[in-house]
């Protein structure tokens, strides 16, 4: 599924220097994200506030000479699919950088190949350690992708945070967990389990579910037994929303809490009425609570977007950004495209600027440097920031 400016918002008149001054050379940005399926919500909302984003810089010629372009893929929250939508965008010389994608394990497919083409790719919602700093990321960090970057925060931050929010402030001493197997939700909960324990808790049953799953009834089974105070969920809203709603059907009255993955109102949809007091983190304060993301909130609403900006909205955003960015430098005395791409990934690594998730920079491994977290709770339907912190 390819989608050029998404249709949705005027471009910038046509491919002329104003006053007459010639064509203009073209730079794409792609986007990898579902755009279909379960998790589309999540990942329309990254690819049109990355439509935002370019269409403004053309609209403002940001980068004269040059009409920056959309090329939007679908990969559909799968590896396989996403493999082939990185594929094709490594083989258009016009890519010069790609926002994406939303699942860590989908990265994990994603960025081999970008690299290997010197593309840069910043991710506004990969969050499992390893992507940056490679499997021993907390004894040996290495990079594993120079030109891979991103704007979210790490399980390794989210996961412990969550962990001393249920302990330290919910007073919980006793946690189940449930994980869905894939690399994001597995990660999530192998650092929350390891900080709840060493701060005093006790977890009292550790299950896993397939993605995809439906019925939980055999988890959940196994869970109430062990008399849990509160459950932590290792993966994304399709499978979480049913889990909440069945646990609290069998009389398992106990808080779900998980990460970023799950905190959508999609989730409360499928929990249902009985959601209320359930948690999750996410990364960055509450965009309605920065003045940073004032502009981009009035901008996505004003641009008549059919879908909401939804989590990762602000990340996408900023991420589109920071190519952007790099691209001012890079495609300065450029003649084309794809021989600026190692300049731009050499720039987008010297970013720094306040966007609409807070200040914008990366350290030596591609990480964002803020790492500010909330945590929210469903309260009347709704998510409710009750913690913001670092």
């Amino acid at each position: 599924m390819v989608l050029t400016g998404c249709g949705q918002r005027g471009g910038d008149g046509g491919g002329t220097e104003p006053g007459g001054g010639g064509e203009k050379k073209i730079a794409k940005i792609g986007v990898v994200a579902p755009l279909s399926g379960g998790l589309s919500a999540l990942g329309l909302g990254i690819r049109n506030s990355v439509d935002l984003a370019i269409q403004e810089a053309n609209k403002n010629n940001e980068i004269p000479g040059w009409t920056l372009e959309l090329d939007a893929k679908d990969d559909e929250a799968k590896n396989d699919v996403g493999q082939t939508a990185a594929t094709s965008l490594a083989s258009d010389p016009e890519i010069i950088g790609v926002v994406g994608t939303l699942n860590s394990d989908v990265a994990q497919a994603v960025a081999p190949i970008l690299s290997a083409q010197k593309i840069a790719m910043v991710s506004p919602a990969n969050t499992n350690p390893s992507l940056t700093r490679g499997e021993d990321f907390a004894d040996n960090p290495s990079r594993l992708y120079p030109s891979y970057f991103r704007t979210c925060a790490t399980d390794d931050i989210q996961g412990p945070f969550a962990a001393k929010y249920l302990y330290d402030t919910a007073k919980f001493t006793k946690v189940a967990t449930v994980n869905d197997k894939r690399t994001y939700g597995a990660g999530l909960v192998k650092t929350f389990t390891e900080a709840f324990t060493e701060l005093g808790g006790q977890v009292v049953a550790a299950e896993t579910v397939n993605p995809d799953e439906k019925d939980f009834s055999a988890v959940i089974s196994k869970i109430k037994a062990s008399n849990p105070e509160a459950l932590y969920y290792g993966g994304q809203y399709p499978e979480a929303g049913p889990l909440s709603q069945q646990m609290k059907a069998a009389g398992l009255n106990i808080p779900l809490m998980g990460g970023d993955g799950i905190f959508d109102p999609a989730f409360i949809e499928q929990a249902g009425a009985k959601s209320d007091g359930d948690l999750a983190t996410s990364v960055g304060a509450p965009p309605e609570d920065l003045p940073s993301a004032k502009t981009f909130i009035d901008a996505y609403g004003a641009a008549g977007f059919k879908e909401p900006y939804a989590a990762y909205g602000p990340y996408s955003y900023d991420a589109a950004r920071a190519i952007i960015e790099g691209l001012k430098v890079s495609l300065k005395d450029a003649t084309d495209a794809e021989s600026a791409r190692q300049a731009t990934i050499d720039a987008i690594g010297k970013v720094s600027f306040d966007g609409a998730s807070g200040k914008i920079s990366f350290d030596e491994y591609g990480d964002a440097t803020t790492k500010v977290l909330t945590v929210y709770e469903v309260q009347q339907q709704k998510w409710v920031g009750v913690k913001t912190g670092s």
